[in-house]
């Protein structure tokens, strides 16, 4: 009967939501839920001060900015609470080979046809000694070279920002507790769970209270509490192609000005991030165990540190990958719980946002339905499979062999999905972005070219100019960006004025 088909689920109206575990993801949850549909939920918040959350997420992409439009937020008050600075893009050094540095940033690059992208123009440029760098083009790369930055008319400027994810959930917290969600205290003990349906009806926590709900959020990180383990959620594992599965994260004082980019800075058998805030530096070495032990990567990142540490170094295991589910029965998993790739393109908070707009949308407010269920899913798997590409393609593109990991990745094979986008190019210089996909042909043109890898032709449109309006094309979108950038104000002074904040005592 239809009530006892766990495939249909009885259509219960959902009246009562319940987060599980707080952080970036629980309380970004708790931010949109509360603030779309607080007037019709009673939504509830778990988490324990005992247990620790991940919390080095602190470079984000832009399209965070727009989920602080949804939430009507100030964003100079969010910028001051989290100690927040600006964010263009991220320096990539040593990833094509030792020495050898490019910048992936946020903007576009030069003036695209109709028939072809700038790239086609700037390659015939390049053969005929009229284009300079291909990042000479982009506004948002040259701000971010010259350490510039300032809103400008119109949003031509695309940026992010790097924050304190510990100030941000704070923040956060007390935005949905202002539109009615409430935080319980207390360690999860047991998940409690319907025998007929396998749907879970509450959570009991350690002090003996039980927090009974209608849909259920999975914020539990790596443990995947809820999920994983109740909901018996598999795992497909990336490692064949995202060799890291170690980070360690430290603190350190700010030296110096803060940059407007992310440094991703290429080791023997991983990265180095350094991510500048207000107040200090958030520092981190992703690597494989495979390839290093814990304590020569934690050597090298002590040696390349800038300023004091403040905190002791934290190691983070973790494995690429990504549940086959997002959602199962009443159970939507958000953030971590759901899988992750690895940091060096700062997808995380932009995975958690896309899934919690993603789940307003599709808000079972009358009852959970199949449908609903795997269009959701669907739509994951496809976006994170993208993302995944993306983020191998830094791996499987380099000239480096001086390591066995560098050599593993140069030579592993790649999803064929990438494989098809890397032979495109190098054989045709096109690059196409599918619908809905996260990065941009500008963000894989930037890659793919600071890579090293060269177009063997290019389009036709671009023999039909001659050197002299082929010259004046390419100079004049050169020149417009100098102008723009040199009129900028240094990223420094440009904080100071529009959101400095309270040194934390």
């Amino acid at each position: 009967m239809q009530q006892n088909n766990p495939e249909n689920i009885g259509r219960k109206p959902v009246r009562r939501v319940v987060i599980a575990g707080g952080g970036t993801a629980g309380w970004m949850a708790a931010a949109v839920i509360s603030r779309i549909l607080g007037k019709t939920l009673d939504i509830t918040l778990v988490e324990s001060d005992e247990i620790g959350t991940v919390g080095v997420g602190e470079a984000t992409i832009p399209s965070l900015i727009q989920f602080h439009q949804l939430l009507e937020l100030n964003e100079a008050d969010v910028m001051r609470a989290t100690q927040a600075t600006f964010k263009l893009g991220i320096s990539f050094e040593n990833w094509r080979a030792p020495g050898e540095d490019y910048i992936h940033s946020f903007g576009l690059t030069g003036v695209d046809h109709w028939t072809a992208g700038f790239q086609h123009f700037w390659h015939k440029g390049r053969q005929r000694g009229l284009a300079s760098d291909f990042g000479d083009y982009c506004l948002e790369l040259k701000s971010a070279q010259l350490g510039r930055f300032a809103h400008l008319p119109n949003d031509v400027m695309n940026y992010a920002y790097h924050l304190d994810a510990t100030l941000y959930a704070r923040f956060l917290r007390k935005y949905s507790e202002g539109f009615g969600a409430k935080r319980v205290e207390g360690k999860i003990d047991q998940v409690m769970l319907d025998a007929a349906s396998g749907h879970v009806t509450g959570l009991k926590l350690g002090n003996g209270a039980l927090i009974e709900g209608d849909l259920f959020i999975d914020c539990t990180g790596f443990r995947s509490l809820l999920l994983g383990q109740t909901m018996g959620v598999e795992y497909d594992d990336w490692s064949q192609w995202l060799f890291n599965d170690t980070a360690i994260a430290v603190q350190t004082e700010l030296m110096g000005e803060p940059v407007p980019m992310t440094r991703a800075i290429a080791h023997g058998a991983g990265w180095q991030w350094r991510i500048p805030l207000q107040h200090r530096v958030g520092n981190g070495h992703v690597f494989s165990s495979k390839y290093m032990d814990g304590e020569e990567a934690m050597q090298i990142l002590l040696d390349n540190l800038q300023g004091e540490p403040l905190t002791q170094p934290r190691m983070i295991k973790f494995k690429p990958g990504q549940r086959k589910q997002s959602w199962k029965g009443n159970v939507v998993a958000i953030g971590l719980s759901s899988g992750f790739l690895e940091p060096i393109e700062s997808t995380s908070i932009h995975l958690i946002q896309r899934n919690l707009i993603r789940l307003m949308q599709m808000f079972p407010a009358d009852g959970i339905c199949r449908s609903d269920i795997d269009e959701f899913n669907t739509q994951v798997q496809r976006e994170i499979a993208h993302i995944r590409d993306f983020i191998i393609l830094h791996y499987k593109v380099t000239s480096r062999a001086d390591t066995p990991y560098w050599e593993a990745a140069r030579n592993m094979e790649v999803p064929a999905s990438l494989q098809h986008r890397i032979d495109l190019f190098r054989e045709t210089g096109r690059v196409f972005r599918t619908e809905g996909e996260l990065f941009t042909e500008s963000s894989w043109l930037q890659v793919m070219l600071g890579q090293g890898l060269t177009p063997e032709q290019h389009h036709q449109s671009a023999d039909l100019m001659g050197d002299a309006e082929l010259s004046q094309f390419l100079g004049s979108i050169r020149q417009k960006i100098e102008r723009t950038v040199q009129q900028l104000p240094s990223h420094q002074a440009y904080v100071q004025r529009f959101c400095r904040a309270e040194r934390p005592s």
